[in-house]
């Protein structure tokens, strides 16, 4: 059983999103169908169908999450003490191409937002960043072409 590398953070809005998963969506998804019932024949009624095809998506989302959670390895990022870039790092990039300088934090999977500088694990970024130390130079694979950045700052906050 392979452990998901998480943030407590990250493990929380996990928590969070199951619990409106199974509240609040459940219930609303339920009442939908009962109205779509009320509305006669169910072989043609594309209201219906359409539902229960939410209610299946809804129920397949909570047992990803719930298998998520129950195999977190839930990391602290300000409990670590590295020189190296590791998950839950916060890294300071000089892009070296335009020196344009950007700020990613290596998170989970179901954390990943770029717009917050939130990067995936598993993003070519991190995995081009993963073990490299203060001064180092990150080649990223990306679609573009290869792209290099400089660390200029790892902290773990």
């Amino acid at each position: 059983m392979e452990r998901v590398p998480m943030t407590k953070s990250g493990a929380e809005t996990l928590r969070q999103t199951l619990a409106y998963l199974k509240g609040e969506n459940r219930h609303r998804i339920v009442a939908t169908i009962e109205a779509a019932r009320a509305h006669g024949d169910l072989s043609e009624n594309a209201e219906y169908h359409a539902a229960k095809e939410e209610q299946g998506l809804n129920e397949s989302r909570i047992t990803d999450i719930e298998d998520k959670l129950a195999r977190a390895h839930i990391i602290e990022p300000s409990t670590i003490k590295a020189e190296k870039v590791v998950f839950g790092a916060t890294v300071e990039l000089i892009d070296v191409n335009t020196g344009t300088e950007v700020v990613y934090q290596i998170v989970g999977v179901d954390e990943a937002d770029i717009e917050k500088g939130k990067v995936s694990i598993t993003s070519p970024i991190a995995r081009a960043m993963i073990g490299k130390e203060l001064g180092d130079v990150a080649v990223v694979q990306a679609p573009g072409g290869e792209r290099e950045f400089e660390i200029q700052a790892i902290d773990y906050i």
